[in-house]
């Protein structure tokens, strides 16, 4: 079953969210990109503020088996959990969905000549990565988050993570 069985088939836009009355909804976390700029590294900065991609096989979780919960880097709001981590073999950390409806946003990516969807943190619009659907892997959702490392940041079962 899909976790997008009741959502649309075509996910929503890059333009914000709406409220009941059609009002735009801002972000719960928002910080003038001055201020991102000194919080994150150069890299975090590229990829969660300008969509940017780390390379496959070199970030920090790609391999990772430790139960825990991933958060957003940016701004701590815990997106992931070990449990719905899968091995895909491509490269960057997968799961077949996130903690909980409303964790993250999804937004159409057109860039590179594809039609892709982006997945960004709900609370602060940081880029995560991507979601794919209908691949084949014997996962319950048979879709997979492919999301940066430097986006996230794993608090292991141990240290309180879930």
């Amino acid at each position: 079953m899909s976790i997008f069985n009741n959502r649309p088939k075509v996910l929503p836009t890059a333009a914000p969210a709406s409220g009941p009355a059609g009002e735009s909804v801002k972000p719960a976390v928002e910080k003038p990109d001055e201020q991102w700029r000194q919080e994150l590294t150069a890299e975090e900065y590229r990829v969660l503020r300008q969509a940017g991609t780390e390379r496959p096989y070199t970030g920090e979780y790609w391999d990772t088996h430790t139960a825990g919960v991933y958060q957003c880097r940016a701004c701590g709001t815990e997106l992931f959990t070990s449990n719905e981590k899968f091995d895909s073999h491509c490269g960057w950390p997968s799961f077949w969905a996130p903690l909980a409806e409303g964790t993250v946003r999804y937004i159409h990516d057109r860039t590179l000549g594809m039609e892709r969807i982006e997945v960004r943190c709900a609370a602060c619009d940081s880029h995560l990565g991507h979601v794919f659907e209908g691949e084949g892997y014997g996962t319950p959702t048979d879709q997979r988050y492919c999301i940066n490392s430097v986006s996230l940041k794993l608090v292991p079962a141990e240290a309180g993570g879930k």
